[in-house]
């Protein structure tokens, strides 16, 4: 859909009310009422009582080999939403690649449309990921300066595992799951950031970061979010940043881009430092990011917490950390914690951030997750 001149106009002005690298508070484009999850300057609620949530990445809910190309293990969707913990959190891939059929090359969105069903049927919340930064699972394509600029808006020819440009999956995957009662949050891209690459292999030591990165990010999030509050006004959106520096959200610019009045939930990847609660350096560590998201007035959801054990550390000494982690991170203020990563076939032997069904990571979720009014997240 064609951004309408209202919505340019009022993104126009959003703009103009903020400083060339921060802003307050901008309340222009936010969600219509009506959504079960809100977003305030307190956190979140869900069905109108506060909300704490904790759960995982499953990155590869949608996975249907039978069907689709894949994204990881299948996963016995009934199994994990009826092991979560009531109220829980999943974030997960949405990818076009995912909506495909690889044997007759047409959408197919059965897998996508199970996911959501047994959600429901649990009552269970989810963050759909629309894209993928990097084009794992989906077109193997790193996304660079120029996607954001206009790549996103059309069709490259002979892309593998796609059908449509990045703002044609957005209209379409928006139009099918925007009524369901388990959608929490929509996410445009996971880990976005407007590098440009140098090599053929894009690797991230040489990717280069040009000036305007910051501006080219926000104007993205600025036309794309518009796209996604056009057809679904209710529900929230939130910016997969990583959070630590990256380009385009470098230092004040993280501000500024979650300064989009289409980005009502703002986030932070959180690996390495093991135990330790608010990492990163005073530029762009954690800290310094709960303090721009609280500016905003936005809440900062940990939507990805990861360490490394099997064979290089326990699952124990793992969660005793990953806890010590969620704890110091609820008082300093984030909105919830999302672990990395769910796996129905973790693999032991390896060093991995796997976490299997009988992982004992399960037991933080619970311990941390709150619903309502009268309840809190236990004190480790």
């Amino acid at each position: 859909m064609t951004v309408t001149r209202i919505t340019k106009l009022a993104a126009v002005i959003a703009t103009v009310a903020l400083t060339a690298l921060g802003g307050g508070f901008v309340s222009a484009a936010a969600p219509a009422p009506g959504a079960r999850v809100t977003a305030s300057p307190d956190g979140f609620a869900l069905d109108g009582q506060p909300w704490w949530p904790t759960g995982f990445n499953a990155y590869q809910l949608a996975t249907n080999w039978s069907v689709n190309w894949g994204c990881g293990a299948m996963v016995d969707l009934d199994s994990y939403f009826s092991a979560l913990p009531p109220h829980s959190l999943t974030r997960f891939n949405l990818f076009q690649a995912l909506a495909i059929n690889r044997f007759t090359g047409q959408l197919d969105f059965g897998p996508m449309d199970a996911v959501f069903a047994a959600a429901e049927a649990h009552d269970q919340m989810l963050i759909p990921v629309l894209a993928p930064q990097d084009g794992a699972c989906e077109d193997g394509v790193f996304k660079g300066r120029q996607w954001y600029v206009d790549g996103w808006t059309t069709m490259t020819p002979g892309a593998p595992r796609t059908l449509m440009s990045f703002r044609d999956w957005t209209r379409t995957a928006v139009d099918r799951f925007r009524g369901s009662p388990s959608l929490a949050a929509w996410e445009l891209v996971g880990e976005p950031e407007t590098s440009t690459c140098t090599d053929a292999d894009c690797s991230w030591w040489t990717r280069s970061c040009e000036p305007g990165a910051a501006q080219v990010l926000r104007d993205f999030f600025d036309a794309a979010g518009a796209e996604v509050r056009a057809r679904d006004p209710r529900t929230l959106i939130t910016a997969g940043f990583t959070g630590g520096g990256q380009c385009g959200t470098q230092g004040d610019e993280y501000q500024f881009v979650s300064a989009s009045p289409y980005v009502d939930v703002v986030q932070y990847h959180d690996y390495g430092a093991d135990g330790v609660p608010l990492p990163g350096d005073q530029w762009n560590g954690l800290a310094r990011r709960l303090e721009q998201a609280a500016a905003l007035g936005k809440p900062l959801l940990m939507g990805e917490i990861g360490e490394l054990a099997g064979s290089c550390a326990s699952l124990t000494d793992r969660a005793t950390h990953i806890g010590a982690k969620i704890q110091g991170q609820r008082d300093a203020g984030a909105a919830g914690a999302l672990l990395w990563a769910f796996v129905p076939d973790p693999r032991p032997a390896e060093c991995t951030y796997d976490i299997g069904p009988t992982d004992p990571l399960w037991g933080v979720v619970e311990q941390f997750g709150s619903w309502g009014s009268g309840t809190a997240p236990a004190d480790t």
